[in-house]
């Protein structure tokens, strides 16, 4: 049975270690000042000072000069060699808690065997001839170096243009907290000739084509004739996984988020389970969290954003494509509409995912800052998770160190990079799944240079492209960024991973079920203002879950991910979070029975 680290008894190995610990520190301490800071390493003075000493010495003052004298044994009130063993012991059993995890399968659906030319993996950023295939001595560039882990290897890929591969090195650095990259398991990616990939790049198009319509439009009562026809449309499709409401999409599930986790006991990742995660679907789209100021001491940061004017739309031309799949730059840019305003738009989800940033930041920010008279102030003072031991302290209140939204603050500032290594991990060793504006080539050139690219006839057939092809004249997928997609693999999202991890870690926080009072939407009339929200209540943990919805689907609105891009990277995120909290929960002292919270798929559970 595995020794419990948190026991705040002391084993009789402590004992015995501990009389030696505390000679070998009298000897060190005590060999002069010279000597002892020139054996303290690491340490710094101040960590000295501060952390070490004071157990072991105390201070007179003698001709105006502080000296420092012994304390005698019985005044010594902490046992700082149990508490070095403690220390050990935790990140011993952590690491062990990590590798009894094992290794789940990672199989792949593989596409970059079945197609010699490599039209099913991502190649962008390489050279490619004039249809858009890759050069195969570019390819086996890459591939090698991803084979010898040598970084001179990856210096020496052939690019075709002035971008670089992005961080194909950094998902191999190891993490101290939470699982390692390759601990997660996840589900194999629809293959190219699939109607479950078909079905997802028809919803792009519709993207792509319903870019510029208000989400106030998105109501199962709605008139708007594209919404309508891309409900339609979706309906049809043999294998759509979208939200769904009674086994159908209607206006109100149309672009919302999804989940998928792979079946553990499947080793082929082939079977899977999509989930709507709650509180996803209900009431307005866009997240509370994205539409409240978010109180930043005697500051705020506003919702307000500077978006692109319609129309900005990149990559509906041959060359202009094949330029930027060789790595080059289009020399467009994106107009900006002058008016800064509230989520609003299609359009404006996706250039908020375009940028990023602290969004879950500034959710905590919200759900931490209690209720203001300031009109300008928009904290709801939810409260942290029942399960917080200090609730029930009569004496203490938490702080940084533990359990305090300061606490949390560290964790969800952590997080995202230990996410984005499980995540790129997938992009570069495993997947290499093509991105949706490559898709885009092989449709077009099927239609306009007669290639045969086995392409699913549901995407050929689609309603969407041939309005995508009215509109702009080419069967290319209409990218919402200049550049297109980051030069790494498209499965799985890096982005969403971040929103999975960040969403977890703060429902393990605050109190899911607390209901988020005085609820806004964007003024249908005036984008620039916000008027009050009359519907269902609006919880923080389905809101949470509806933030990073709302961020992983605004990558696919950009073009740039497929939707089992993000619905795989939220369950990673998710992942890696419950590992962090784990590894922390292992090194408390209070008394704590876990955290809880609800999963993506609804189930709750304790951490």
């Amino acid at each position: 049975m595995q020794s419990n680290p948190n026991s705040h008894q002391v084993s009789q190995r402590h004992n015995a270690e501990t009389s030696t610990a505390d000679e070998s520190r009298r000897r060190l301490f005590l060999g002069g000042r010279r000597s002892f800071l020139g054996r303290t390493g690491v340490l710094t003075v101040t960590g000295v000072v501060a952390g070490v000493m004071s157990p072991l010495i105390s201070f007179k003052r003698k001709g105006g000069i502080v000296q420092a004298q012994n304390l005698p044994e019985s005044n010594r009130l902490f046992d700082d060699g149990a508490f070095v063993q403690k220390a050990y012991d935790v990140r011993v059993q952590a690491a062990k808690q990590e590798l009894d995890l094992g290794i789940p399968p990672h199989p792949t659906n593989g596409d970059e065997e079945r197609y010699s030319n490599k039209i099913a993996s991502d190649s962008r950023g390489l050279p490619h001839d004039e249809r858009g295939e890759v050069n195969i001595d570019a390819y086996n560039s890459l591939t090698k170096a991803l084979v010898s882990l040598n970084p001179d290897d990856f210096e020496k890929v052939i690019l075709g243009g002035g971008r670089k591969l992005v961080s194909p090195i950094g998902p191999l650095a190891i993490s101290l907290e939470g699982p390692n990259a390759d601990s997660i398991g996840n589900p194999v990616p629809p293959t190219l000739d699939s109607a479950e990939q078909a079905a997802e790049a028809v919803e792009l198009y519709w993207h792509a084509l319903l870019r510029d319509v208000p989400f106030h439009k998105f109501h199962n009562n709605t008139d708007d004739s594209k919404v309508l026809a891309a409900v339609e449309e979706l309906n049809k499709l043999s294998a759509f996984r979208g939200p769904k409401q009674n086994g159908q999409v209607t206006p109100q599930t149309l672009f919302r988020g999804s989940v998928i986790y792979v079946d553990k006991s499947d080793p082929s990742g082939k079977t899977t389970k999509f989930v709507t995660p709650p509180g996803v679907t209900e009431g307005p789209y866009i997240s509370q969290f994205l539409l409240k100021n978010a109180p930043l001491n005697t500051q705020f940061i506003s919702p307000l954003i500077r978006t692109a004017l319609p129309g900005n739309d990149f990559q509906t031309t041959f060359n202009e494509w094949l330029l930027v799949q060789n790595g080059g730059d289009s020399g467009r840019s994106i107009k900006y509409d002058p008016q800064r305003r509230y989520v609003s738009t299609v359009r404006d989800l996706g250039e908020l995912a375009h940028i990023g940033g602290a969004l879950f930041f500034a959710a905590l920010l919200i759900l931490s800052a209690g209720a203001s008279s300031d009109p300008l102030a928009s904290g709801i003072g939810a409260p942290l998770s029942p399960t917080n031991p200090y609730n029930s302290s009569r004496t203490l209140t938490p702080g940084i160190g533990t359990f305090a939204t300061g606490y949390f603050q560290t964790l969800l500032l952590l997080a995202p990079s230990r996410a984005i290594r499980a995540s790129y991990w997938r992009k570069y060793y495993i997947y290499r799944r093509l991105r949706p504006e490559a898709y885009g080539g092989l449709v077009h050139n099927n239609f306009v240079n007669n290639t045969q690219y086995p392409l699913n006839d549901e995407v050929l057939n689609s309603k969407a492209l041939a309005q995508i092809f009215s509109t702009f004249g080419t069967y290319l997928l209409p990218q919402a960024y200049p550049e297109g997609a980051p030069l790494h693999s498209a499965y799985t999202s890096g982005a969403a991973s971040i929103a999975g991890v960040q969403a977890t870690i703060l429902k393990a926080a605050f109190d899911e079920n607390f209901v988020i009072p005085n609820p806004v939407v964007p003024d249908p009339n005036d984008p620039t203002k916000v008027i009050p929200y009359k519907g269902s209540p609006l919880t923080v943990g389905g809101e949470l879950n509806k933030l990073a919805a709302n961020y992983a689907i605004g990558r696919d609105i950009g073009g740039i991910h497929w939707r089992s891009d993000v619905a795989a990277a939220l369950a990673v995120g998710e992942e890696v979070a419950i590992g962090i909290l784990r590894d922390e929960k292992l090194g408390y002292v209070e008394r704590f029975d876990g955290f809880t919270l609800t999963k993506f798929d609804g189930t709750k559970i304790v951490i």
